[in-house]
Parts: structure tokens; C-alpha cells; sequence
């Protein structure tokens, strides 16, 4: 097939993102015809490079539009629009998911656990639940850990006063006030359509975290100041794959992130993002809807242990894609 990456400019920024050549030659080997299409906010630009490549199948991983990431899904509606066919979830996938406030009332309401929230704008509060402190307060519309730091978890109401105002002015939107969950923190891959399956379990590795630090992976624990990889003080971060993990604890969380697929609609492939307290209690505190698909990204690596090598993977996921269509 003739194959169109759609990413956003920002990709291609020092560092350059590796996930567009690693596709890019791994679809070539796979025998399709690959270009690239890069998303720089102009609407009748990106119209015009799609139309005139014709693809028969996006390969969508824009994360942004104008560099907003809210409006993600709309990227997504676009190509419904002009009658792409692509790759990961549609616009109400991308939409749920995307908006952490709306993704907790969907999961809510199928009986999915996830932390006590509260959203809050200038003021106006917008829903509450029961919050005890410490919480975590973070941008609603925002992925990849963006807005998140060690200041983050807050433990008293002065704190948590000017974490929000400093929120609200940088975002310029809602702020996101969450019970935080001691314990420990899982990925769980998620892939197909009909019959989704979970990938093997991952975890964050916080043992060589800094002393004093609140245990989550904030921007710098996941990218380092210049977003090239884990900063220096962050150095002990990593995931793995947890040794001796109990089997019924497993199986559950395996379950509960199939159902936050389903509950979300989304599609193709995600990475759930789990806190399981001291007491075993599984919370979903995230769900990534066409996840980052790097060679060493904790999705790729979960499906390597799965049995399915990177090449394997695209393959799946332009099969899944193109599977929709056919149907």
C-alpha cells in the first residue's frame, strides 16, 4: 500500500524524534510505499499534501494540532473529512481519552476505578469528588507527562493554591486536582479491535529514585530538561519487567484495561496507565490512545515480550486499520 506517517513539525525539532524513520523503514520493509506528511497548524496546507499523496492509509501519530494538544482529535475528524483511512482511534476515542476530566466520569461509569478528582478553572468548579491530601495536580488536556513535576504532589492547601495558579497560567485551562496513590505504577499495551488483548505487564522502577521526590513520572523523570531521555537526577528511573508479580493482580489489571479500552472506544492499539496501592487497590490514573510507538518505548518492549517483534507490530496495526475498512 502507499503508506502517509502524519506527524506534527514538532517531531522533527532537535532531537528528532526517531518513531518517524523507524517506521518509515520498517513499513518499507513490509512493502509498502512510505511518505511523510508533517502537521504545521494550517488547515488547507495539510488538506492539500493529503490529497495530492492519495495514500491508502494514514499512519496517524500526530499528538497535536498548531501545537495544542487538545485538539488532537481533531486531527483525526480531519481525515474523516476528506475520506482518509488511518491508523489508531477515531475523533470520540481521541476526545474521551484525551481529556482526562471527561475519561474519569466515562470510567466511573463503568465501574473502572480511578483516583478522586476534582476540576477546577479561575475559580468555577466544575465537579469534586472526596480529596484528602496529598494530591496531584495536573493539566487535564496535556500527554507525554507534560505539566507534571516533583511539585506536582502536593500535601497542604498553600501548595495546592499556587500549583494550580501556575497551572491555569501556563495552560490557560482547567486544572485537574487528583488523589494521589502511593504505591506502584504499571503500563499496560492493549491491541486489536473485536477481541482486544493485553499485552505483558510493565512497571516504573522508582528503587534509585531520588530521596524526598513524590514516586511518579513526571516530565523529567520520562524525557530529561532537553526531552532527549531521563535527566540526571532522574537517572534511576526505568521500566521493567516486575519480577514475581502476583498472578490474581495480573489478571485483573490485565482485565480492567481491556474494559478501559472498551469503555473509551478506542481503537488498534493504547497503553493503559495504572497506580495499585499498598493494599492491592488498582486505580487507572491514565489511558493513551495511539500511544508512542518507538523501538524502546514500554509499548514496543511489552509486545516484544509478547511475541511480537517491532516489525510484527506495525504489521498488526496497519492489519488492524485496514481490517476496519474492509468491514
Amino acid at each position: 500500500m502507499k503508506i502517509v506517517i502524519l506527524h506534527t513539525a514538532d517531531a522533527l525539532e532537535p532531537p528528532v524524534d526517531p518513531v518517524i524513520e523507524q517506521l518509515s523503514v520498517t513499513l518499507g520493509k513490509l512493502g509498502h510505499q512510505v511518505e511523510t506528511v508533517v502537521i504545521d497548524g494550517k488547515i488547507h496546507a495539510l488538506v492539500s499534501a493529503l490529497e495530492e499523496k492519495a495514500p491508502d492509509l494514514v499512519f496517524n501519530i500526530a499528538e497535536s494540532f498548531g501545537g495544542k494538544s487538545a485538539l488532537e482529535s481533531n486531527v483525526a475528524a480531519l481525515l474523516n473529512l476528506i475520506g482518509c483511512r488511518y491508523t489508531g482511534s477515531s475523533p470520540a476515542g481521541l476526545m474521551l481519552a484525551g481529556d482526562k476530566t471527561l475519561a474519569k466520569k466515562v470510567l466511573r461509569y463503568h465501574s473502572i476505578q480511578t483516583p478522586e478528582s476534582a476540576t477546577l478553572y479561575r475559580g468555577a468548579l466544575e465537579s469534586a469528588g472526596n480529596l484528602s491530601f496529598p494530591v496531584i495536580v495536573k493539566p487535564p488536556q496535556e500527554d507525554a507527562s507534560l505539566g507534571i513535576s516533583s511539585a506536582s504532589v502536593v500535601r497542604e492547601i498553600k501548595d495546592l493554591f499556587a500549583r494550580m495558579d501556575e497551572l491555569q497560567s501556563e495552560y490557560q485551562a482547567p486544572v485537574l486536582v487528583e488523589q494521589f496513590i502511593e504505591g506502584r505504577e504499571f503500563y499496560i499495551g492493549v491491541l486489536g479491535n473485536a477481541n482486544p488483548e493485553a499485552l505483558s505487564i510493565m512497571e516504573m522502577d522508582f528503587t534509585n529514585f531520588p530521596a524526598g521526590h513524590p514516586r511518579i513520572a513526571s516530565w523529567q523523570a520520562k524525557w530529561g530538561d532537553d526531552g532527549a531521555g531521563s535527566g540526571a537526577e532522574y537517572a534511576g528511573t526505568r521500566s521493567i519487567f516486575p519480577e514475581k508479580l502476583d498472578a490474581d493482580l495480573a489478571t485483573r489489571m490485565k482485565r480492567i484495561a481491556i474494559e478501559a479500552f472498551d469503555a473509551l472506544r478506542l481503537r488498534d492499539y493504547a497503553r493503559i496507565d495504572f497506580r495499585v496501592s499498598d493494599v492491592g487497590e488498582i486505580y487507572v490514573i491514565e489511558v493513551n490512545p495511539n500511544c508512542y510507538l518507538e523501538r524502546e518505548s514500554e509499548f514496543a518492549r511489552a509486545a516484544q515480550q509478547s511475541g511480537l517483534e517491532y516489525e510484527a507490530l506495525i504489521a498488526r496495526i496497519v492489519d488492524l486499520a485496514t481490517a476496519r475498512y474492509a468491514r
